[in-house]
C-alpha cells in the first residue's frame, strides 16, 4: 500500500499540518476546504503577519484591535473546533493579543464560548465595565455558574451529609437509628453457632437528624489575579454549602481589604460580581477577621483558599492560624481550588503551615466535596496533600 492509499498516514500528516501551519506547506501541502479555514483560523491567532484571512509570514498574532474581525473569528473557531478547543484558543486571544478591552463590547460577549477562565476575566473588568455591558456579562457568568453547579451540587450536598451523618454515630442509637451492617461487623466475634445468629454487645448507628446547625464553615478567599479561577469555583461551593441547613457557612474575599459575602451567597453570580480581582494580599488581616466568625471552635471548618504570596504581617499570620488550631478549629489551606493544575505559590509559607501541622495544598473542583467530608469527619488531610504533591 502507498503512502497515499494508507488513511492512518494521511490523517497524521494532516494534523501535523494543521499543527505546524504555513511553513510546513512545502513538506505537507496546501490545506483544502475546511482544513483550510481551520488553518486560517489558527494562523490568525499563533502566525505572525496574519490578517485574520490566512495570510501569514512568521509567527505573531494576527487579529489586531478590530472587534468586527475578532468576533468574526470567534464564530469561525465555534464552527470548527469542539468546545474544549475553543477555551483554549479563546484563553490564547485574551492574553497573547491583549483582547480584554474587547470583553467590554455586548456584541463580542454573544460571541465568546463562556467557561471558567472567561469569568474570571470578565471578573476583572468588573470596575470599568460600562453599564450597557454589564446585562451580557451577567448572563455569561450565570451560564458558567449553572454548568458549575450541575457539576458539584449534588456530590458536595451528598458528601457533606454523609460526613455529618457518620460524625454523629453513637454506640447507643434507638432501634429506627441502628446501622445494622455496621453492628453486624462490629461483633462478628460474638456469632452464636447454636442460636445462627449474631448476638450484638455494642449497637452503631446515628443519633436523631439534628435539625440545628452542626458545623460551621468559614471560606476566606484570596481575590488577587492570580487567584481568578479558584474565586469563581470558591464562589459557586459557597453558594451551594450556604444552602445546607446543617451549615453555617460564610465567605470573605479579601486583597489588601477584606470584603464579607455571606450575605449574597443565595445567588452565586451576586457572589462573584462582588470580588474585585486584583491588587495586594493581606491574608493576615483577613484571617483576623475570619476569626471573629469563629464562635463554636471544635464544630467550625476554616478554609483559606491563597497562593500564600503575603503582603501584610507573616509572623502575625502564622501565629493566628496557630492560635485556631490550638483552639479545635479544623484548619484547611488550599493553594488553589480549581482544574488549572500544579498552582505557583510561596513555598516558605506553605512550610511554615505545614510545620504546624496545617498542609496547604491544591485541590480540583471534583475532589473539594471529599475533602470537605474529611474536614467535618476530622480525618487526616495528608492524604490530600499528598495528592497535591502528585499533581
Amino acid at each position: 500500500m502507498t503512502d497515499a492509499e494508507d488513511p492512518a498516514r494521511q490523517e497524521r500528516l494532516r494534523r501535523w499540518r494543521l499543527v505546524l501551519g504555513g511553513p510546513a506547506e512545502d513538506s505537507l501541502g496546501v490545506a483544502q476546504g475546511r482544513d483550510a479555514a481551520m488553518d486560517a483560523a489558527l494562523a490568525a491567532l499563533y502566525d505572525a503577519g496574519g490578517d485574520g484571512e490566512g495570510s501569514r509570514t512568521a509567527r505573531s498574532a494576527g487579529l489586531g484591535s478590530s472587534a468586527p474581525k475578532v468576533a468574526r473569528w470567534l464564530g469561525d473557531i465555534r464552527e470548527y473546533f469542539p468546545s474544549t478547543v475553543v477555551q483554549v484558543m479563546q484563553a490564547d486571544a485574551i492574553e497573547r493579543l491583549d483582547l480584554t478591552r474587547l470583553l467590554l463590547e455586548p456584541e463580542m460577549l454573544a460571541a465568546v464560548e463562556p467557561d471558567v477562565h472567561l469569568v474570571g476575566t470578565l471578573l476583572s473588568l468588573n470596575r470599568v465595565m460600562p453599564e450597557r455591558t454589564k446585562d451580557a456579562a451577567r448572563q455569561v457568568v450565570r451560564k458558567v455558574v449553572t454548568e458549575l453547579e450541575q457539576r458539584i451540587a449534588q456530590r458536595t450536598r451528598a458528601a457533606v451529609h454523609g460526613a455529618l451523618n457518620r460524625a454523629a454515630r453513637i454506640n447507643r442509637p434507638r432501634h429506627v437509628d441502628i446501622d445494622w451492617d455496621k453492628t453486624i461487623r462490629a461483633n462478628l466475634k460474638h456469632y452464636q453457632a447454636e442460636l445462627r445468629t449474631v448476638v450484638p454487645e455494642r449497637l452503631v448507628g446515628y443519633g436523631r437528624r439534628a435539625t440545628a446547625v452542626q458545623r460551621d464553615v468559614v471560606l476566606c478567599v484570596d481575590q488577587s489575579g492570580s487567584m481568578a479561577a479558584s474565586v469563581v469555583f470558591a464562589g459557586v461551593f459557597a453558594a451551594v454549602l450556604a444552602s445546607l441547613r446543617s451549615l453555617r457557612t460564610s465567605l470573605v474575599v479579601f486583597d489588601t481589604a477584606v470584603v464579607d459575602l455571606t450575605g449574597q451567597l443565595s445567588d452565586p453570580v451576586e457572589v462573584l460580581f462582588g470580588t474585585q480581582l486584583g491588587g495586594g494580599t493581606d491574608i493576615n488581616r483577613a484571617i483576623g477577621y475570619s476569626r471573629q466568625l469563629i464562635t463554636r471552635p471544635r464544630d467550625s471548618i476554616f478554609v483559606l483558599i491563597s497562593d500564600l504570596y503575603e503582603g501584610g504581617v507573616r509572623e502575625q499570620m502564622l501565629r493566628r492560624v496557630a492560635e485556631m488550631t490550638a483552639a479545635g478549629v479544623q484548619v484547611v489551606v488550599l493553594l488553589a481550588l480549581s482544574d488549572e493544575g500544579a498552582p505557583a505559590y510561596d513555598h516558605e509559607n506553605a512550610a511554615a503551615l505545614a510545620a504546624l501541622g496545617v498542609p496547604a495544598f491544591a485541590c480540583t473542583p471534583d475532589a473539594f466535596p471529599e475533602l470537605m467530608a474529611a474536614a467535618i469527619e476530622r480525618r487526616d488531610l495528608m492524604a490530600f496533600a499528598q495528592r497535591g504533591t502528585d499533581r
